[in-house]
């Protein structure tokens, strides 16, 4: 493509990438604990016990509340502690699939759920590196901008990759601009913002594989993927960040909490209201109130109301409690998410625990059906990269195992129920004391084998089963000896 062609590019998607970047900035603040709560504190929650210069209010303590990370971090928790287990037809080519993913694939899986909860959508990028090996990185949601086609099967055309780079000359920032398609990747460098203009600029390290030694750097490199090497995880069909379904909650939650920190400070300070006090001066009311515990007042006759009255704060404790127990209901509702305090008893049954990640399970399985059609992608990358026949049109099966609290008891009573009329992977998947399935099927092939192998050795060894084996051998010869013996005489 012609530079002019990705300048236009870039013009064209900057105001779709300023409000994705802005959006997914604000997830990431609330994410971080920084919500709106704390925009006058720098993002830190702070006790300020004398933030105000009013009679009766002087607290403005800010205080933010993590439940967003919490809804979050418990979504990913629930849905990538495990990483899916890949099926891709047999063995040999799992196991070739299973190390190219690596160690690493459920931190990446829990990683890419965390990003698409705060940007609406994740970005993944695989490339073939220096010694010739696949491998694979999460890309920030806010450097990424794709272009898709307007037919109805939404193909991914190209991305376009902007970030920050820090110049070593300079000790400044510029803006890097990356264009991925199918069969070629361009980069850029941002040398002017109004005008808008953009230059090649060579960062890719090149390398003659047969050699063995570098070759300088380039602007412009190749790829044989056949495709855009960048996978989107999808978090929902808007790509909408999880913050827009609490965000209103917290804020409230918010305010109605530092509220009442604030009278519970404010509380302490107490407003003397005198009337017709008979002295001039303070410094001397309060030093006869301290000693004397008396003080002088001007007496005007009948209906005369001198005296002392106080100003102070009253805390509706009831009805604080009330609005924030219902918001923090309605932040775990609206949010999909299990209240931990909702775990009263230890001894609940299957039933009530099912009822509790009711709606967590709804948005994790959500989740899962996007991420399914993302991670297959992957995986087909994966089985080009390997040469592995029919990558393209092989059926790929994943199985994705939930972390939950659970009763163990009753799920091992109901596989036992059916442990005769079920197959041996539907019991090893469902066993609840199994993590690995396909391993768990390898072990009990090779406790079939051993066992099989020890009774072959004990027969073998038993020698009064050897004694019978060799009358048995002997037998014949002893039949066909007495059948012979009244014909010889």
């Amino acid at each position: 493509m012609e530079l002019k062609d990705i300048q236009k590019i870039i013009q064209d998607t900057a105001g779709e990438r300023t409000k994705h970047i802005n959006s997914y900035d604000e997830a990431l603040r609330y994410y971080e604990n920084e919500n709106d709560i704390t925009r006058n504190t720098g993002g830190k929650s702070k006790m300020n016990k004398d933030g105000k210069e009013e009679p009766l209010r002087h607290a403005d303590n800010r205080i933010s509340s993590n439940y967003y990370q919490l809804l979050v971090d418990q979504e990913a928790g629930y849905v990538a502690t495990q990483p899916p287990q890949i099926d891709v037809g047999n063995t040999r080519d799992n196991d070739a699939v299973n190390d190219v993913l690596g160690d690493d694939f459920a931190l990446k899986i829990n990683n890419l759920v965390v990003d698409t909860s705060n940007g609406g959508r994740g970005w993944l990028h695989y490339w073939i590196d220096k010694d010739g090996m696949f491998r694979y990185g999460i890309v920030p949601p806010n450097q990424v901008t794709p272009i898709y086609s307007t037919s109805l099967d939404n193909k991914l055309l190209g991305v376009l990759r902007s970030y920050k780079q820090l110049d070593d000359d300079t000790g400044e920032y510029f803006i890097v601009h990356e264009f991925w398609n199918d069969k070629e990747a361009l980069f850029f460098k941002e040398v002017s913002v109004n005008p808008f203009m953009i230059e090649p600029y060579a960062i890719i390290p090149v390398f003659d594989s047969t050699a063995g030694y570098s070759m300088g750097t380039s602007d412009h490199i190749t790829h044989d993927f056949g495709r855009v090497p960048f996978i989107g995880f999808q978090k929902n069909k808007l790509c909408l960040p999880e913050l827009h379904k609490v965000k209103g909650l917290i804020d409230a939650y918010d305010d109605v909490y530092n509220g009442f920190l604030n009278d519970v400070d404010d509380i302490q300070q107490v407003i003397l209201v005198l009337k017709n006090y008979g002295g001039t001066n303070l410094d001397t009311f309060m030093k006869e109130l301290k000693e004397k515990k008396a003080v002088r007042f001007n007496n005007v006759g009948n209906g005369d109301q001198s005296g002392i009255d106080t100003l102070q704060i009253e805390i509706p404790v009831e009805a604080r409690n009330s609005i924030l127990q219902m918001t923090k209901n309605d932040i775990f509702l609206q949010g999909q998410g299990v209240d931990p305090a909702n775990f009263q008893s230890s001894n609940a049954s299957g039933v009530a625990i099912k009822m509790l990640y009711s709606h967590l399970e709804l948005k994790a399985s959500n989740t899962e059906a996007y991420f399914r059609r993302s991670i297959s992608e992957l995986v087909r990358a994966i089985m080009r990269y390997l040469n592995l026949s029919d990558a393209d049109g092989r059926t790929i099966t994943q199985t994705w195992t939930r972390t939950k609290v659970e009763d163990d008891l009753s799920q091992a009573q109901m596989v036992s129920t059916v442990a005769n009329f079920s197959s041996k992977e539907a019991i090893a998947k469902a066993n609840p004391i199994v993590d690995d399935w396909q391993q768990e099927l390898k072990w009990q092939k090779k406790d079939i084998q051993d066992s099989d192998g020890f009774r072959s050795s004990q027969q073998f060894n038993d020698p009064d089963e050897q004694l019978d084996d060799e009358d048995d051998k002997t037998a014949p010869d002893k039949r066909e000896q007495a059948k012979q013996k009244p014909d010889d005489e």
